[in-house]
């Protein structure tokens, strides 16, 4: 993405003048004018930044940011002041007024919420994916975290759809990062974090590139002594329980808990079903011959292999979800608990199917509250905190 001037009186193409030019680290995703400057928001890594430019292009500085998160601009063409509204893992969405002037920053509105989030911290690594890939990856824990590789850990993951994954808050979190957890983001290929490329590098007959990305985000933390196998687990939902499902029967040995919430996981049939027809341009289709044996080598569905000890697995549903039928878990369910060899009261094989709601959005607070608990449980459960 660039930033063009155009004359309305005389728009053509060839009379376009650039202002603010495309970038190779960095991806423009917002725009907003103020009095006589252009506040550009970019996505760098998978965090934002903010940049000012006067109305022909010259850099008039960066917006310091609290740290890394997420941002969005409010600005008026009259006023050379400006609302920004940034939420991390660790703080809330928070407005502040920022003289764009000076680019200094006020605390204008924070929310209350009952969480101590200066104890926790958030940093960024990057590690290197099967093909040499480097790849971004936000850790969050607390303050003066030891690396002994004992730490439960939840390693959560999306890939898919242009979707980035950037810093947000979620104050159910926290009673797992108080408890000494680890929560871990990885930002694998299909999603837009370094645009369109990373995007389609992970769809189609590239969708192992996704899976390759996870499972190195695992084992880097694993070798960098944050975790190990029996204290870590992963968790996906919609795309991401595809992703979850595929590492689960790809790398058994690696994790010890797995949450895959309203996924898919039948690839070769899952077009038939729904609103998923389409998704077709992202994974394909087995209807195709030659995109058949892409998707079959990876349908989680279809990989799972008997006499395999795999880790437990956690497999939900919404009975009236209109984009993943509830089939998907339901089989797979069927079909993992038929073939582990893994003893069913130490590593079970669990479907929940919710008979009120859908594919998630809308749920009400006491559903929202209760999927929280439950998740948050399993995991303690199987990664050794409810000694």
């Amino acid at each position: 993405g660039r930033i063009v001037a155009v004359d309305l009186k005389n728009p053509g193409k060839e009379h376009w003048t650039e202002v603010v030019a495309e970038r190779q680290d960095a991806v423009i995703e917002q725009l907003d004018l103020a009095k006589n400057q252009l506040v550009v928001g970019y996505m760098k890594d998978a965090s934002n930044r903010v940049e000012r430019f006067n109305l022909d292009g010259k850099p008039l500085g960066e917006i310091q940011l609290p740290g890394l998160g997420s941002v969005t601009m409010a600005s008026s063409a009259n006023s050379s002041q400006s609302l920004m509204t940034y939420e991390s893992f660790n703080e809330p969405p928070t407005i502040y007024a920022v003289d764009l002037v000076s680019g200094k920053r006020n605390l204008w509105i924070r929310p209350t919420v009952p969480v101590d989030s200066s104890q926790i911290e958030v940093s960024q690594v990057f590690y290197d994916s099967k093909d040499g890939t480097r790849v971004p990856m936000f850790l969050v824990h607390r303050k003066g975290l030891e690396r002994d590789g004992n730490n439960p850990t939840i390693l959560y993951g999306y890939g898919g759809f242009d979707i980035s994954m950037t810093p947000y808050f979620r104050a159910t979190r926290f009673p797992w990062l108080d408890s000494g957890g680890i929560f871990v983001v990885a930002n694998l290929r299909g999603g837009g974090e370094y645009g369109q490329k990373w995007h389609t590098a992970g769809m189609l007959e590239k969708k192992q590139n996704v899976f390759d990305d996870f499972i190195a985000a695992a084992e880097w933390l694993i070798d960098n002594k944050y975790t190990r196998t029996e204290r870590l687990g992963i968790l996906g939902g919609s795309n991401g329980g595809l992703l979850t499902g595929a590492a689960l029967v790809q790398r058994p040995e690696l994790f010890s808990a797995v949450i895959s919430a309203v996924p898919l996981l039948d690839m070769l049939r899952y077009q038939d079903f729904l609103m998923a027809r389409y998704w077709v341009g992202e994974y394909g289709s087995a209807e195709d011959p030659e995109q058949f044996e892409f998707l079959y080598e990876y349908s989680p569905y279809h990989q799972v292999k008997k006499g395999v000890a795999y880790p437990a697995v956690f497999l939900t549903a919404g009975e009236n979800d209109s984009r993943v039928h509830p089939l998907h878990a339901k089989k797979m369910t069927a079909r993992l608990q038929a073939a582990t060899t893994s003893d069913p009261s130490k590593r079970p094989i669990l479907l929940w199917v919710e008979r009120d709601v859908g594919h998630g959005q809308g749920m009400p607070l006491d559903l929202r509250v209760r999927d929280a608990a439950d998740s948050e449980i399993f995991m303690r459960w199987q990664l050794g905190m409810l000694d």
